[in-house]
């Protein structure tokens, strides 16, 4: 009996050495929590203010925060390459003022927007004659509470870069826990406006926290005289690149919503555009969860490259793979087995998900998973011009497929089969370009 409890013990702590060997189980664990709170936080938002707000002010606020959010748009990729950039830095253990100095530029620029994004919103909203200077007001900090991700975005990269990425992950977590609790507070009677100030004024404090340490390891410039200078400077050493990456950001866009222009008009509203989003809700609700299992790989691949370390690359690949093959093959299950309940209880008599269409979303997350495992691998190893080649495949093909559908007069069904085809050969040229470019880099002599 002790030898078989041995045995078992043995068995179970192999998983664990493996992890252990590749990431960080400490960052694992955070990064799972913050993702989780991620999609909590939209729920409770939802929640909490179809019960204090009238249906009008709801509707404003989910406008508000729509646009606010959508200024991630303007990163183009940017942030990325400063990963790229602070990586080498950092693993080179060089001093490069240069690199700092853009960073901070590219943060400062990004407070910028915000700042000006919510400067216009106060603007537009108070020409309305039926709105107060207040509400003006209110409106305008909830734009910035939303938009504030913008700037987030690139400290997170720049902060993984240096390996900093459990203190970031940490800062996140009280930010969202932050964030939460005060929203849920409006249920118990704290006022809207204290809400979105103290909302606000905890995105100041995490982003003080998050800078300082930064500063301290050379990763920003304390002192960015020449702010303009530096960013053009960015722009001549990166233009390649953030062409490159901002095509890459603007046909994903492209991809992941003109189905949302297509559907409505050429096969109408009502079913056809639900069952439309309902599997998108499913198919690109997943990228939250792969997050939380591709992140904390990240520095053991980026490290392992930059040391033309192969296998370690390798493991680090597929064990991302792994962590995020679990969940998706047990939502896969789900919905093979308890699809068409799952959905009749989420969407009642408003309309039916083909059972071809549950078929459609396997296959569309499968896909998925293969191209968030090859896609994360190929930006933070700085693939800019692969990843730009597949995706801009992906927008005429899926143009193509379109036509075709629309010409054989297809329904919605038959539309999504179109895509899956044109995602699947997509997800596809992102692995041939993992097997070629880094996993080929990393170990010359074997090719």
């Amino acid at each position: 009996m002790t030898d078989a409890v041995v045995a078992l013990k043995t068995a179970l702590q192999q998983p664990v050495r493996l992890l252990t060997s590749v990431l960080s189980l400490r960052y694992f664990l955070l990064r799972s929590l913050t993702a989780a709170a991620a999609i909590a936080a939209g729920l409770v938002q939802t929640f909490v203010f179809a019960r204090v707000l009238t249906p009008e002010s709801f509707s404003i606020f989910i406008l508000i925060g729509t646009v606010g959010v959508s200024l991630w748009l303007f990163d183009l990729g940017a942030a990325k390459i400063l990963f790229v950039r602070q990586r080498a830095r950092h693993l080179g253990q060089r001093a490069d003022d240069t690199v700092a100095a853009h960073s901070s530029a590219v943060a400062l620029l990004y407070g910028l927007i915000v700042l000006a994004g919510t400067l216009l919103c106060f603007a537009v909203t108070l020409s309305r004659a039926s709105v107060a200077p207040r509400q003006a007001a209110e409106y305008a900090l909830f734009f910035s509470f939303s938009a504030l991700n913008l700037v987030w975005f690139p400290l997170r990269n720049v902060s993984n870069a240096v390996d900093q990425f459990i203190y970031f992950e940490t800062l996140e977590a009280v930010r969202r826990g932050g964030h939460i609790a005060l929203m849920l507070a409006l249920l118990v009677g704290l006022p809207l406006p204290l809400f979105l100030i103290c909302g606000n004024l905890l995105w100041a404090a995490v982003f003080a926290a998050s800078i300082v340490p930064l500063l301290r390891a050379g990763a920003l410039a304390p002192r960015l005289r020449h702010f303009r200078g530096a960013l053009a400077e960015f722009w001549r050493r990166n233009r390649p690149e953030l062409l490159r990456s901002g095509t890459y950001a603007g046909a994903e866009l492209v991809v992941y919503n003109f189905p949302y222009l297509v559907v409505p008009l050429a096969f109408g509203l009502g079913a056809p555009t639900i069952i439309l989003d309902t599997v998108f809700k499913v198919f690109r609700g997943t990228t939250l969860i792969y997050a939380a299992g591709l992140d904390p790989l990240v520095p053991e691949q980026t490290r392992a490259f930059a040391e033309r370390d192969a296998p370690t690359l390798k493991k680090a690949t597929l064990t991302a793979a792994a962590l995020i093959a679990l969940p998706t093959i047990a939502l896969c299950a789900l919905l093979l087995f308890a699809g068409d309940e799952l959905f009749a209880l989420l969407l009642g008599q408003a309309a039916t998900v083909p059972r071809a269409a549950i078929v459609i979303l396997v296959v569309l997350l499968l896909a998925n998973m293969a191209q968030n495992v090859a896609s994360c691998l190929l930006l933070h190893t700085g693939f800019f011009r692969e990843i730009a080649r597949v995706a801009s495949f992906l927008v005429v093909a899926m143009a193509a497929a379109t036509a075709m559908v629309l010409a054989a007069g297809l329904d919605i069904t038959g539309f999504l089969a179109g895509y899956t085809v044109v995602y699947v050969a997509g997800a596809a040229l992102y692995l041939y370009y993992v097997v070629r470019r880094p996993f080929r880099l990393a170990a010359p002599a074997a090719y």
